[in-house]
């Protein structure tokens, strides 16, 4: 068991040092045209902070970031990421952008392009809470599309829902079979894992490993070398 990446996770800190989630801020940055400084910010911070685990010797850790329909569909993103990896020092190996099936669906010419650039350059793309939209089997086969992540409205039912176990076994089997890596989010309990672990998947996330963490304890626990959270049953 061992460490592989991180997600990239984003909190509005408010005067009484609560926080707004990104549900909420996300929504206004869009509606009022921010998405684009603020996301090309939040990729700026996330390659910065993997190159850094890279400069600690960690060069098999990546780092996960979400983007918003609204930034992906922008002309010169491609370009934007490929500047922010030039200037951050970071491999495109090691950085992996999650899109939503939506982004998919809206499909265009420039949209197919700006995918094709960004799997050019080396950049892992993944398909975020597949299984909520409108999953197709054809923009799987279409799109340079590498890992699919299992929305965790799925997982929650592992080994106590048929329906979700049914669910989330097909999409393990689908995945193997066009290559595709596979990773289930919402991961809580070891039960969880042990089915996962026990279908094929070997990529996990969520509370059963370790909560949302400052990125100076990240490197702390990179340091160990494992997730003390950990079971002995948890997904590698």
């Amino acid at each position: 068991m061992c460490i592989v990446g991180a997600e990239a996770l984003i909190r509005w800190p408010q005067a009484d040092g609560s926080f707004i989630g990104p549900s909420e801020f996300i929504r206004v940055a869009e509606e009022t045209g921010l998405i684009g400084v603020l996301g090309e910010w939040i990729l700026h911070e996330s390659c910065q902070q993997a190159a850094h685990w890279h400069a600690l010797g960690h060069i098999g850790v990546s780092v996960a970031v979400n983007l918003s329909p609204q930034q992906f569909l922008r002309p010169g993103f491609p370009a934007l990421a490929q500047h922010v990896l030039e200037e951050t020092g970071l491999p495109a190996s090691a950085l992996e952008i999650e899109i939503t099936e939506g982004v998919l669906m809206a499909r265009s010419a420039e949209n197919v392009a700006a995918l094709e650039a960004l799997a050019a350059l080396g950049i892992t793309l993944a398909i975020d809470d597949f299984g909520t939209g409108y999953s197709s089997l054809a923009y799987l086969q279409r799109f340079p599309v590498s890992v699919l992540k299992i929305d965790r409205s799925f997982t929650d039912g592992l080994g106590v829902e048929p329906g979700d176990t049914a669910i989330v076994t097909a999409i393990i089997a689908m995945a193997h079979s066009l290559e595709l890596r596979v990773v289930a989010e919402g991961v809580e309990t070891a039960e969880q894992a042990v089915v996962l672990k026990a279908h094929g998947c070997r990529a996990a996330q969520g509370f059963h490993f370790s909560r949302a963490v400052a990125p100076e304890v990240f490197v702390a626990m990179l340091a160990r070398g494992s997730l003390q959270s950990m079971r002995e049953s948890a997904v590698s």
